[in-house]
């Protein structure tokens, strides 16, 4: 039965025993409980190999969830009293087992470890694959060189250039800017096509012998975004060409690449710096919350699975920190792969390779090595918040998912938009603003209709905001005449002439993501969940998914196609993702209700008597995670042939 609510405890064998409700808690190991409850009985806690087990009936049933009243035990009870105030007895069944044995936990180690090695051997076959096909293209390539000067041209691998070809200019994207016939000199080639911003049009490894083209090498001076522009606004006009009807990528990467490297840097180095800050003082206290469990015995302060908790040293529950070692492996491995293709592209600068330098999407690292850093703390600060789960360190476990999420949309986005994408102090910041508010609506929010109504107001806002600047392509300002400049468009768009958008993609996808998200905020002010963390982290989810699903759209509808292997990783994430979620929402423990009644939903192990179900989810969660990483990173591999003026932005 559920209630009278009651007290079990593991004493040594020592007299007195403290059998009362007001010193049952004295020594050993004790939990409330309705249903059922687990104890894990170490050897090195009781010297003398034998304990008692004592279960004492409370007096009331507010420890365990139940009513706050009290019910004064007399057997003079009235008649008309309820039968529980009568007489508060339990009946219940204490069966002792065995734990698993130490060959269990060696196996089990092993097991976590094979799975998530077993990805760094599939990568490495799949490198060897892919550079015994590089080498035999690169063969295919000098076979077919030849002397001829139509076939070198084609290729790039001219030695011999008439006069009358060299007196002629190119421009950034390779067609003809100026043209003199045969009496131009090489000096003028010299200075259209030697210049660091210049690039190529044709496909080849080598450059022309007979031009003085150098790689661009970085300059030792200081760069800032805001001190150097490559665009010049005598020329061109930022506002002109951002609202243009249909934009290629070239219009938004025309900022130096060394500017924009240092930009997208700084994400890798803050969340690098945001790690060592927050994870040190994480350890600390979650040592002080295992140390308070072991010294007090008193194993309510913590919610695990006690019926699937292997205990390690002082560990309570060792299983559920070992199963998170796959978001640090999976994590680190992605960062290897992201600098194995960093080298390569920088490889490919050095030779002057046309692809590298004029086509595909613009190679912007600093994003992916923060993504990789986020995977690998989260793991960390999920086996800290699972060392001893509960109400007060929630937020470790959370906190860089929010952080996932945002960076995952913010590379989306950065694909096509290189040069107006967020820096990386207002995405953090904007990232800090989400975690505050996960933090504010778990302790303050259950139950607050005005916490509520002014969390709706704000994501309300927030997103109409971002749909502005996403519309306008940055060129939207919020300042003093943001109302002015919003009634003159509804003036002259709405009530002069009823005119359409004029980026349709565009308002096709920023209204679907105004309708999930005014829904979101409906369903948050009305139904109010009491997990408001969850809740949050949903947002964010479902506005990545949205835009993830536009971006594939879109990328078919352009006349693009995807390729194998991200194909096979958006398969395969997908399918695992399905499997993940199962295993989450089987809800093994809650913080949100009491200890007893959260044991209530406690389950065995399902996985070589070691794991449970949450678990397998972080298993197949940090799977899931880093292939989702992949898609991201080869996702518009069939472009990096296709010269980017060719390449569409949406």
């Amino acid at each position: 039965m559920a209630f009278p609510c009651s007290v079990i405890s593991i004493q040594d064998i020592l007299c007195p025993v403290y059998d009362l409700d007001n010193n049952v808690a004295f020594i050993g190991m004790y939990q409330t409980m309705t249903k059922k409850a687990a104890i894990t009985v170490q050897k090195k806690d009781f010297p003398s190999h034998s304990f008692y087990v004592v279960v004492v009936v409370k007096t009331e049933d507010e420890a365990c969830g139940g009513a706050l009243h009290y019910y004064p035990l007399s057997k003079n009870a009235s008649p008309d009293e309820p039968v529980d105030q009568q007489n508060r007895q339990k009946t219940l069944e204490v069966v002792v087992s065995p734990a698993i044995t130490s060959e269990a936990y060696v196996s089990s180690v092993l097991f976590c470890l094979s799975i998530f090695l077993s990805f760094y051997i599939l990568t490495l076959l799949i490198a060897c694959w892919e550079s015994c096909r590089q080498h035999k293209r690169k063969g295919l390539l000098s076979a077919m060189d030849s002397p001829n000067l139509d076939t070198a041209s084609l290729l790039g691998h001219s030695r011999s250039i008439p006069d009358s070809f060299l007196g002629r200019g190119y421009d950034s994207y390779g067609y003809g800017s100026f043209g003199n016939g045969s009496s131009s000199s090489t000096e003028g080639v010299t200075d259209s096509l030697g210049s660091t911003e210049v690039s190529y049009s044709y496909v080849g490894e080598r450059s022309l012998e007979n031009v003085a083209c150098r790689p661009r090498l970085d300059s030792l001076s200081s760069i800032e975004e805001d001190d150097y522009d490559t665009l010049a606004d005598i020329d061109y006009d930022k506002n002109v060409i951002r609202t243009k009807k249909y934009l290629c990528v070239a219009d938004l990467a025309r900022k130096d690449k060394r500017v924009l490297r240092k930009k997208y840097q700084i994400y890798f180095w803050n969340i690098a710096t945001i790690a060592v800050f927050y994870a040190l003082p994480v350890i600390q206290l979650v040592i002080t919350y295992q140390t308070v469990v072991n010294v007090t015995g008193n194993q309510d302060i913590c919610y695990y699975n006690f019926l699937c908790a292997h205990p390690l040293g002082n560990l309570s529950a060792f299983n559920n920190i070992l199963s998170n070692l796959g978001y640090v492996l999976l994590g680190l491995l992605f960062l290897l792969i992201i600098l194995q293709r960093e080298i390569n592209y920088n490889r490919a600068l050095l030779r002057n390779d046309a692809h590298a330098v004029e086509c595909g999407i613009p190679k912007h690292f600093g994003l992916f090595y923060a993504m990789g850093t986020a995977l690998m703390m989260e793991g960390l600060l999920s086996a800290c918040y699972h060392v001893c789960p509960n109400y007060t360190n929630f937020q470790f476990d959370t906190s860089f998912m929010y952080m996932i999420a945002g960076l995952c949309m913010l590379k989306l986005y950065q694909k096509r938009h290189p040069d107006i994408n967020a820096s990386a102090y207002s995405a953090y910041a904007c990232l800090a603003l989400v975690i505050f508010f996960s933090v504010v609506g778990v302790v303050f929010g259950k139950g607050n209709t005005a916490f509520w109504i002014v969390f709706s107001v704000i994501h309300i806002l927030a997103t109409l905001l971002l749909s502005t600047q996403l519309y306008y392509m940055g060129r939207w300002k919020l300042d003093s005449g943001i109302l002015r400049r919003i009634l003159h468009v509804l003036y002259t768009d709405c009530v002069r002439q009823c005119s359409g958008p004029m980026y349709v993609d565009r308002m096709v996808l920023l209204v679907m993501g105004n309708i999930i998200n005014w829904s979101l905020a409906a369903y948050g002010l009305i139904v109010r969940p009491n997990d408001f963390a969850s809740y949050l982290l949903a947002i964010g989810i479902c506005n990545l998914l949205l835009y993830f699903a536009f971006y594939i759209i879109m990328k078919l509808r352009s006349g693009e196609r995807i390729k194998l292997i991200p194909l096979l990783c958006i398969i395969s994430t997908s399918v695992v993702w399905g499997f993940a979620l199962f295993f989450f929402f089987q809800g093994l423990s809650t913080w949100q209700k009491t200890p007893a009644e959260s044991r209530e939903h406690n389950r065995d192990c399902i996985l070589l008597d070691f794991f449970d179900d949450h678990d397998i989810w972080h298993f197949l969660s940090s799977i899931a995670m880093f292939g989702s990483f992949l898609v991201l990173l080869t996702l518009d591999d069939d472009l990096d042939c296709v010269q980017r003026d060719k390449i569409y932005v949406f």
